[in-house]
């Protein structure tokens, strides 16, 4: 700082040494305790300067896309015949003959090139026959269910 000048200021029964800049310049520069801090010099009775406004809108975060259960609809291959829709292993069964079941819920799990598939039942009705076990490799298009 150039030209500094030191006023002693107390505030609320506390005593400071403030070091002042030049007073021509703008804004003024002021020590106090070390740190320096640009000020702003009104003459008494005029209204003070309006002070900056940081205006700070929240920031939404865009949602982070959910990974995707890979689930297939099963192709329904000849009059309520689910059908394999691709070559794999047979990986879990999770229903059996007489079973009724709901629209999309899992009859089966299929694993291709090291992922797994949820085959799903493409309607409502019930289970006539189960032509698939766990473990068992099947093709493409091979039956695995037949609704009644």
């Amino acid at each position: 700082m150039s030209a500094v000048k030191q006023i002693k200021v107390i505030v609320d029964g506390t005593e400071y040494i403030v070091e002042v800049g030049d007073l021509s310049e703008r804004p003024i520069r002021a020590r106090v305790n070390q740190r320096t801090y640009q000020v702003q010099v009104a003459e008494p009775g005029a209204p003070a300067a309006p002070r900056p406004q940081v205006i700070r809108k929240p920031v939404t975060p865009a949602p982070k896309p959910t990974p995707a259960v890979p689930t297939l609809a099963a192709a329904v291959g000849g009059a309520g015949t689910v059908a394999s829709p691709m070559p794999g292993d047979i990986v879990d069964v999770f229903v059996k003959t007489g079973d009724e079941v709901t629209t999309g819920q899992e009859l089966c799990s299929l694993e291709a090139m090291k992922m797994k598939n949820a085959i799903r039942a493409p309607h409502a009705g019930k289970i006539a026959e189960v032509h698939v076990m766990p473990g068992q490799e099947v093709t493409h298009g091979q039956a695995l269910f037949t609704f009644e």
